[in-house]
């Protein structure tokens, strides 16, 4: 994998704001709207196996309410009886009734191990949509914005194993070809893994397309798996489909990449399930082979030569292994044991030490290769010609939330930056200007900092407003400053600082979600403002 050289977030010093003096409480009320459910959303806890952070993350902290970013008025959900509701969001006026869009063919609690059902809007007339049982639905909607050419329609509909949820979806038109990539994420269970969670976090790039026009079937062309030891917190597919951006802690590496499923639909399938005669790992040092025993094995069952570059081992009198080696050992330093777990540990002393080996014997692909996230790093460095990656070490910009500001780009995301929160918009296309920087919310690194309970965070597609919101019932709503006639006025320079409150409640016994938005007392403001906090 090539790794272009390091990256930087050149930050626009005319978007930072050096005199801002903070926020201050604004007493105006905020509208409150109710809205009455005939079914409750289908929420799905965690389970008692599910109970790493990871899990925590990715589905612990879902949000079930999903905004169409191509009709920024309309809200989707998905209730108990499988049902996509739509309602529409009319400001200083009301919630409007939810309407049924679609209905799920599957009863979703039959599945015991399901996940959230998940949707994603890949553009003003596609569709993705997962039931959290493992099935991917690509749906045609038409014109959502418009009642007389909406009409959601299956278009694809597929079993793809495991249960995930979605994260990111484009829609892709290339002369008679459209497209859909879609961008699937899973937490599965890894075996091998002793020392870590016993899990590991794998994004699945689909892509689906339909051949011509003539053609009314969908079917995936082309599947990509890539695997890290954290959940992002962001992952999306370029415009164009042929690149992913993700922001995580720890890198993710492909382990399936580029497999067109129709050029490999002919190739055996017993050698694909077919188990590994043997494991290997290395380090710059050294390298480690594991190889499972018969039952019954002792040491004098086995034979082992070691030659500056040849191996042999003898498993009970048949050749088990024979060949010439990628590169030279010190072969009077290489030892072998017989372990506890009744396997053989062979340990190969590198002659050329920092030398990465890509196969153990030349010619032999009846072993498997190991690696760890440090190795996988390594590789990355070194395999400069195959593919192409650009990367950017956030180093202390702590990521914030990341946020749709136009439909047809990828969303954006923020960082801190000292105290304040800024708004990257990423360009795949630019690569002079990849990630850049359109709007500053002052301070607001420094004070979300406070605020240990916070769930969910985004901001105003026109960046007017942030908004966080807390696990039970307080939301925070900071306004960028503006020149606006109030009571409250920055005394140097006249401009509004405020901060607007507003509280929202959660009915936890019948999942009907109410808002309610109430302005502070005078006692309790006047405290607030003493103290010259946000109340």
């Amino acid at each position: 994998m090539e790794v272009a050289a390091n990256c930087s977030l050149r930050v626009k010093r005319p978007l930072l704001d050096p005199r801002f003096e903070g926020y201050k409480l604004s007493l105006e009320p905020l509208p409150c709207y109710q809205l009455e459910l005939d079914a409750a959303v289908a929420e799905v806890k965690l389970r008692d196996d599910q109970y790493t952070l990871e899990h925590m993350h990715a589905f612990g902290m879902y949000n079930y309410l999903h905004c169409d970013s191509w009709y920024q008025d309309s809200v989707y959900y998905i209730d108990t009886l499988g049902r996509i509701m739509n309602l529409t969001v009319m400001l200083d006026t009301a919630l409007g009734k939810p309407r049924e869009v679609f209905r799920l063919p599957t009863d979703l609690t039959a599945c015991d191990n399901r996940l959230c059902a998940s949707i994603h809007f890949s553009s003003s007339t596609w569709v993705t949509l997962s039931d959290g049982t493992g099935r991917l639905y690509v749906i045609g909607t038409g014109e959502r914005g418009n009642s007389a050419s909406e009409k959601w329609e299956i278009m694809f509909n597929e079993e793809l194993g495991d249960p995930f949820i979605i994260i990111h979806s484009i829609s892709l038109l290339n002369a008679e070809e459209h497209s859909i990539a879609t961008l699937l994420l899973r937490i599965e269970k890894e075996e091998l893994d002793m020392k870590g969670s016993g899990f590991y976090v794998s994004l699945e790039w689909v892509t689906i397309s339909k051949k011509n026009k003539d053609s009314k079937k969908y079917e995936i062309i082309k599947r990509d798996i890539l695997r890290g030891k954290s959940v992002p917190h962001y992952a999306a597919i370029e415009p164009d489909g042929n690149g992913l951006m993700i922001v995580s802690y720890k890198s993710f590496t492909f382990v399936q990449a580029g497999q067109d499923l129709e050029e490999n639909m002919d190739e055996d399938m017993s050698e694909k399930i077919k188990e590994p005669l043997y494991y290997w790992q290395q380090t710059e040092d050294d390298l480690t082979v594991t190889v499972r025993l018969p039952q019954d094995s002792t040491k004098e069952d086995i034979q082992i030569q070691f030659l500056p570059d040849h191996i042999s081992i003898v498993l009970k009198d048949h050749q088990f292994l024979e060949g010439k080696l990628y590169s030279s050992i010190d072969h009077e330093s290489s030892t072998w044991i017989i372990k506890e777990s009744n396997s053989l540990e062979i340990s190969l002393i590198k002659k050329n030490e920092g030398l990465t080996w890509p196969e153990l014997v030349i010619g032999d692909k009846q072993g498997e290769l190991i690696r760890d996230s440090a190795q996988c790093a390594a590789v990355a460095e070194r395999l400069m010609h195959l593919t192409s990656e650009e990367l950017v070490n956030l180093g202390s910009n702590q990521y914030l939330f990341s946020v749709i500001v136009d439909p047809k780009e990828m969303p954006c995301f923020c960082l801190r930056h000292d105290v304040d929160a800024l708004l990257w918009q990423p360009h795949s296309s630019k690569q002079d200007d990849m990630w850049e920087h359109i709007a500053t919310f002052n301070a607001l690194g420094y004070v979300q900092a406070s605020k240990r309970d916070k769930k969910f965070f985004a901001c105003a597609p026109n960046y007017s407003y942030a908004a966080l919101c807390e696990c039970l019932r307080r939301v925070f709503i900071y306004r960028q400053p503006a020149p606006m006639s109030t009571v409250l006025y920055n005394r140097k320079e006249g401009r509004r600082m405020l901060v607007l409150l507003g509280v929202a409640f959660l009915n936890l016994q019948t999942r009907k979600p109410s808002c309610d938005v109430q302005a502070p007392s005078a006692e309790e403001a006047a405290q607030a403002l003493d103290q010259d906090r946000p109340w």
